[in-house]
């Protein structure tokens, strides 16, 4: 309540006067820290989520150089559309199939926009990275913008996996795995686990991708994370179970057991995802 209280407090002081440069440095730390603080009532957080994406964008747009908030920004719409709109429209799409189509297209707007971000400010911490990206010239981060690259290549990659019947959007696949690549080259632990898991995820699903080389990944995602993370188990499912039951099953009842474990947001999240999944899996096998 109090870190609330503090944001309507600087919203009050930005709208009353021409904010200087440093009451928006100031609001742009606050909003990063509150990016990255941890929420554990699920629904709390989903309805707090559109104000504080919308406000923190507003900052950022007046503040592009603060790497911290564009980080938290990009992440914050990547999740946002991750467990409150592509989710909503697998579930909903048996029932009403036009709707779930709607929330896709949102999520996958959404998806862009975080993508556009996170990028933005990569390429104002290193001019011409999307060039040299595109292009395969050497390029390297800096540890303050593993965070930005995991993003950006995160919600490049769930654009991409909403954008099947756009060849020239699916055709920049091996982009966001050399954007993620780039960030494991310079911090494979990141997130405890996180990264290494969007790693495994892309090598299970690029073409002439190894499993094998998957499953190191995800085994490393685990470690990293100690098992406390769902979010591990359930990519591994969703990515190399596919026509094993039992190993899906497996994986997604082992997520269960680490989001009863350490009930925090994400594990909630990926909760729901697991039992989900679960209760549908007659319809995968």
């Amino acid at each position: 309540m109090r870190r609330l209280l503090s944001l309507f407090s600087f919203v009050a002081l930005l709208s009353a006067c021409s904010p200087s440069h440093l009451v928006l440095n100031r609001m742009a730390d606050e909003l990063a820290a509150q990016g990255q603080a941890q929420e554990d009532d699920l629904m709390l957080a989903r309805e707090a989520s559109a104000f504080y994406l919308k406000l923190s964008e507003s900052i950022l747009r007046q503040t592009p150089d603060h790497a911290a908030l564009g980080e938290a920004v990009a992440g914050g719409f990547t999740q946002y559309a991750f467990a409150f709109v592509a989710f909503e429209a697998e579930r909903l799409e048996a029932q009403d199939a036009k709707a779930a189509q709607r929330l896709r297209e949102r999520a996958r707007r959404l998806y862009f926009r975080a993508h556009q971000h996170a990028m933005a400010t990569l390429e104002r911490r290193n001019p011409g990275f999307a060039k040299k990206l595109a292009s395969g010239a050497l390029l390297s981060l800096d540890g303050d913008q593993v965070g930005l690259a995991y993003w950006a290549a995160a919600s490049w990659g769930a654009f991409i996996s909403l954008s099947k019947d756009q060849p020239d959007v699916v055709a920049d696949l091996p982009l966001a795995v050399r954007l993620a690549r780039l960030a494991w080259e310079r911090e494979p632990g990141h997130g405890q686990g996180a990264l290494a898991t969007l790693m495994g995820t892309f090598e299970a699903s690029r073409p002439g991708g190894n499993r094998r080389e998957a499953e190191r990944f995800f085994d490393q995602a685990e470690a990293f994370g100690a098992g406390r993370h769902a979010g591990v188990y359930v990519a591994r499912a969703e990515a190399l179970a596919e026509g094993d039951r039992t190993a899906f099953e497996g994986l997604l009842h082992q997520a269960l057991k680490a989001s009863a474990a350490h009930p925090d947001l994400g594990n909630q999240v990926m909760r729901e995802r697991a039992q989900w999944l679960l209760d549908t899996a007659d319809d995968r096998f």
